[in-house]
């Protein structure tokens, strides 16, 4: 509707009715100009209506929904399902083009808009969260380890004579696979016990610089979040060192940006060394579908390098559902969900860190610590991991002992969980009840094995 039409109907309805009706539609448009002007998340959330009000106005920007629209191309935005077509609001052409997944789509203007849009309010909400000197990023519909992968690629343009990836270890699959698919050699950099804390081995990292030879190393690969007993890499110190020997360095921020230590860390790498790009997952951090990422940089070049690495056009899935839920949010709602993550210290019942030892458990029995574990899934506990001592995982030819437990020799077994962005008090308060009642029935039972509760796997 646009003031003619809006004319229009005052010679068909009472006029003071549809000014009163126009008037409406502005509030709805003021907002919708703010967003085009500033290119900022909204300081308060808006309404479902004017959400979908613009998410229509984009999609009829696009030739698939124009009328009387003739298309004779092999991609065409054709939709056989009017359920898939409504699920994704009619926007099918994706984002990007054939050579750069930021380029502009001559027949999707809408979905072009969408994808810049998108791309400058996780900026902005980034520079929020703390890494106040992030110069460029963009969405990619990839999950982290894959977008980890895509920069390594990148890299290896620059670095072409480089085979080796210098990696402080971290028990997941997906950042180590990232560099073996990637077709580098990663090298393994055991974590030193502090206390109860894994931490960096900075002296290792540097004589592993120095035997290796800095041109032939790709960068190095550090991480940010992380279960505990490890704890965040020295990423300033690692800056520095990667400064020094003239090394790139990729930074694993899975699910750092709700967490403010996390993203300060990564602010104060970059301002005394080098940090050439942060990888996170959109599901963790903002609470949408997982298959999305954000790889960010202090070198605007750069992040334009590896988003013109990403070969053909690409699902416009997770920018649509990122910049839906932070346009529903706003800047309050968000800082609202990761005040409210940092409340929930009911966790620290459990530990000392953010984890509890299960050496008492371990005396009753070898395998009573995989039988909480067991238990916790099967009572519908999801996300804690329970580490038992010694366990050998091989992943793409390579064999870490203790696995899943960061180190080689950690002295304990434990249980650690996780307060993440979304969770609530009930979360805590029903996963200790949980836990208490399990323990109490593992040492009724001297931690013998049921039937009913086999071991499984819920650590990955």
């Amino acid at each position: 509707m646009n003031s003619d039409n809006f004319n229009l109907s005052e010679k068909i309805v009472s006029p003071s009715y549809i000014r009163q009706g126009s008037q409406a539609r502005r509030g709805h448009e003021q907002l919708i100009r703010q967003l085009l002007e500033q290119g900022k998340c909204p300081e308060e959330g808006w309404s479902e209506s004017t959400v979908e009000l613009f998410l229509s106005e984009l999609a009829v920007m696009d030739s698939n929904n124009f009328l009387g629209n003739c298309g004779v191309g092999e991609r065409e935005g054709r939709v056989a399902s009017s359920l898939v077509a409504r699920r994704h609001y009619r926007l099918i052409h994706g984002i990007g083009r054939s050579g750069d997944i930021a380029a502009i789509q001559p027949k999707a203007a809408g979905s072009s808009l969408l994808n810049k849009l998108t791309n400058s309010v996780v900026l902005d909400v980034l520079k929020l969260a703390g890494v106040r000197s992030v110069a460029s990023c963009f969405v990619v519909p990839m999950a982290t380890g894959m977008s980890l992968t895509l920069c390594f690629l990148t890299l290896r343009h620059r670095r072409p004579k480089a085979r080796y990836i210098i990696w402080p270890r971290i028990d997941q699959k997906s950042c180590f696979k990232s560099m073996i698919t990637a077709g580098f050699e990663p090298v393994v950099v055991e974590n030193v016990l502090e206390g109860d804390e894994l931490r960096t081995d900075l002296e290792a990292v540097e004589r592993k610089i120095e035997e290796l030879g800095a041109e032939n190393i790709l960068c190095v690969h550090s991480t940010t979040s992380c279960f505990a007993p490890r704890v965040p890499d020295r990423l300033e110190e690692l800056s520095s060192l990667c400064s020094k020997h003239d090394i790139p360095h990729i930074v694993n921020n899975a699910y750092g940006v709700q967490s403010s230590k996390c993203m300060h860390l990564i602010q104060q790498g970059a301002r005394v060394g080098r940090i050439d790009a942060f990888v996170q997952s959109l599901d963790k951090n903002f609470m949408v579908p997982v298959g999305g990422a954000i790889i960010a940089g202090f070198d605007e070049s750069f992040i334009q390098e590896i988003s013109k690495m990403y070969p053909g056009r690409a699902s416009a899935s997770p920018s649509l559902d990122v910049l839906i839920t932070l346009l529903t949010l706003g800047v309050c709602g968000y800082k609202k969900y990761l005040s409210e993550r940092k409340m929930f210290t009911d966790f620290t019942m459990l530990l000392s860190l953010p984890a509890m030892s299960l050496d008492g458990l371990q005396a009753n029995s070898d395998k009573a610590v995989t039988q909480l574990g067991s238990m916790l899934f099967t009572r519908q506990v999801s996300g804690a991991r329970v580490i038992p001592l010694g366990k050998e995982q091989t992943v793409s030819g390579h064999t870490f002992r203790g696995f899943m437990s960061h180190s080689e020799s950690y002295p304990c077994p434990y249980l650690n969980a996780a307060s993440a962005v979304g969770i609530t008090r009930e979360d805590v308060t029903v996963c200790i009840k949980r836990l208490d009642k399990c323990l109490k029935t593992l040492k009724k039972e001297g931690g013998a094995v049921s039937s009913s509760d086999q071991e499984v796997s819920i650590g990955e």
